[in-house]
């Protein structure tokens, strides 16, 4: 279970907003560098007031969600990926406002520059930044101490977390239970009995948290440590134990005073990103489909029809977003058969013609579903739709098969550049491709739909031994 801080509660709001303070220093500096080298261009009154409104859109961008490097595990990749995130967003914010505002504003091949910059540089700090974090956290004296009372399966996996993640900055004294429980560690302590916990707490003001996962029924005894912790400065967390039906990471949501926990960490169920995601797909599918497009349908359709027989695109129908079928275009490259629908394409597959396999190992043959984008149908990245025999058949046997399919399907995804793409002979490897999808779902950014079609066309260069 997961909750917004990622149970790293003593990283405060001071520390985002010390980073941002950073962040608004290093961006300022670099946006002044820049100006000195063009004198006589701006007065300084212009450049005050750009900087100014400059900032507010920065923050705008960055106080919910700017800031990832106090989270647990927070990697350099993450770091590095929010950024960018960061300011694509302030770019095309501050590019808005200062056309419609008609305020002054740098050239525009000076002002990219400038902005990738910034970018470089605020990486950096932040990586850094992180770095400091971790190691103020593993000193002994900035450690948290931490006591768990109850020891539910949810305690158990807590204990491990929070042990074996030591940039946290946590210690586990010790957990309190009616008895012992075999399923912690040998060197997790039992501290005694719940009706302990107040007297163990007496003895020992190094204890900074209570995580509790006495059922609600035991509420005599757990309102007693509640308000202990609250005369005694001691944060109080109420653990409900999910997980006894529930193996998966939930998340916390607030519905007015009512708590929630959901499934999924959805980004595109955010307004604004589904916005960004939707202009991302039309702009490229346009430039795509108006560009290379013709060129590729002149030359595939001279070859398909010197080299077989039918038509040159394929219709199939297959499951889309919230499960809805649509008719998925590519261009076709089987002679027709009886079985299209129903049977996927294996390595050998007799069906398939040596000009069908050149464009199945370089993707020529998903090029028309650039149109499926453009119609909403798809998006450039997601999920991979599949056909609705393999949605029937696969939904019975993999419970959370059809979580994929609250996003948009796509042309290439991120489990078909990490090993999961093509034939589906054993059920392991279909799980693995559902369990890539749920990942991507939960993950996404503009940044990483981006750096999966770069993967994509590598993977083509390179060549994918799962591709036929």
């Amino acid at each position: 279970m997961s909750s917004p801080t990622n149970f790293n509660y003593h990283s405060d709001r001071m520390l985002i907003g010390a980073v941002l303070i950073g962040d608004i220093i290093i961006a300022t500096l670099t946006f002044l560098l820049f100006c000195r080298h063009m004198p006589g261009i701006c007065h300084d009154d212009a450049i005050r007031q750009t900087i100014t409104v400059s900032i507010m859109l920065y923050f705008a961008c960055t106080y919910r969600n700017g800031v990832v490097l106090h989270r647990r595990r927070a990697s350099t990749h993450l770091i590095v990926m929010r950024v960018m995130s960061n300011m694509f967003k302030f770019t095309i914010l501050n590019i808005l406002v200062f056309t419609i505002g008609d305020f002054w504003h740098m050239a525009p091949a000076k002002y990219l520059l400038c902005i990738l910059t910034m970018t470089v540089l605020i990486s950096i700090y932040r990586v850094l930044v992180r770095r400091i974090v971790v190691a103020w956290r593993r000193k002994p004296n900035h450690v948290h101490n931490v006591v768990i009372v109850g020891s539910s399966e949810n305690a158990v996996e807590l204990y491990k977390e929070v042990m074996e993640t030591v940039t946290l900055g946590y210690n586990v004294n010790g957990y309190f239970d009616d008895e012992r429980n075999p399923l912690f560690p040998e060197k997790a302590t039992y501290l005694g009995q719940p009706e302990d916990v107040l007297e163990y707490l007496k003895k020992h003001p190094e204890v900074h948290e209570v995580y509790c996962c006495l059922p609600s029924k035991r509420s005599a005894e757990i309102l007693p440590i509640i308000h202990y912790c609250m005369q005694n400065f001691l944060h109080f967390f109420s653990m409900p134990n999910v997980r006894n039906y529930v193996h998966h990471r939930m998340h916390f949501t607030m519905f007015g005073n009512v708590a929630c926990m959901s499934l999924y960490n959805e980004p595109l169920s955010r307004v604004e990103n589904r916005f960004i995601k939707r202009a991302f797909d039309i702009i490229v599918s346009l430039i795509f489909l108006c560009t290379l497009f013709p060129f590729i349908l002149l030359l595939v359709g001279i070859v398909t029809k010197i080299t077989m027989p039918g038509p040159i695109f394929f219709r199939q129908k297959r499951t889309g977003l919230d499960g809805k079928d649509f008719y998925c275009l590519k261009f076709r490259s089987m002679k027709v058969n009886k079985d299209a629908d129903t049977v996927q394409a294996t390595l050998n597959d007799p069906r398939k013609t040596k000009w069908g396999n050149i464009m199945r190992k370089t993707n020529l043959d998903e090029m028309p579903q650039f149109i499926n984008v453009l119609l909403g149908q798809m998006s450039i990245v997601g999920p991979r739709p599949h056909m609705v025999k393999q949605t029937n058949d696969y939904s019975k046997i993999i419970d959370y098969y059809m979580v994929r399919h609250l996003i948009k399907p796509g042309i290439t995804g991120w489990s078909q550049v990490t090993g999961f793409r093509g034939e589906t002979k054993e059920i392991y490897q279909m799980e693995g491709r559902v369990r890539g999808d749920i990942w991507y779902m939960e993950h996404w950014t503009i940044w990483l739909d981006i750096y999966i079609m770069y993967k994509t066309v590598a993977n083509v260069v390179q060549g994918d031994k799962n591709a036929y």
